[in-house]
């Protein structure tokens, strides 16, 4: 059975959801005082808080190991009270990427995506990765980055782009 292109998302997604549980860790130290506050932040007001940006971001890898697994989307609930909740949806989307075994043929299967409102998109499989699962994941991880920073954590880009530590390497002079 080749897989490669589904194991390569697999760790796209968990390394990127490491990611987040990172950024979760520094705003817990940085916010420790007002963690409740930190949740309901947002970048305009006409968009959602932090919290609920936690559970969007799990929402696109979820959804592709529960494509995986011929199940229907499931979103998690968008009010994500506490961080330990938030941490909480992590770990279990990380369990269900973990359990994914299937076949890269699933990347040309048809997929139906509900959008809401009577509107649905019919995509293939790679199309559904790459043109809906993706961007909404960047989208929302990079939300909740900008809050974060916005509201005062003390992160960068390195700790945004913490997933390519272990390819890093120190120049010699010799």
């Amino acid at each position: 059975m080749e897989n490669q292109k589904i194991v390569a998302l697999q760790n796209i997604f968990s390394s990127r959801l490491d990611t987040l549980s990172h950024l979760l860790e520094v705003a817990e130290n940085h916010f420790a005082d007002d963690l409740e506050s930190l949740l309901q932040r947002r970048i305009a007001p006409d968009m959602f808080p932090f919290s609920t940006q936690i559970a969007f971001v799990c929402n696109q890898p979820r959804n592709f190991a529960l494509w995986c697994k011929g199940q229907s989307a499931n979103n998690l609930n968008p009010d994500v009270a506490s961080l330990v909740e938030a941490r909480g949806h992590i770990s279990s989307t990380k369990e269900l990427l973990a359990s994914i075994n299937v076949a890269d043929s699933k990347l040309s299967e048809l997929n139906r995506i509900d959008l809401g409102q009577g509107l649905y998109a019919e995509l293939s499989g790679l199309s559904y990765i790459n043109d809906f699962l993706m961007p909404n994941f960047y989208f929302h991880i990079t939300t909740a980055y900008n809050i974060l920073r916005m509201a005062g954590a003390p992160i960068g880009k390195r700790d945004f782009m913490i997933h390519l530590v272990p390819s890093l390497k120190h120049q010699s002079n010799g």
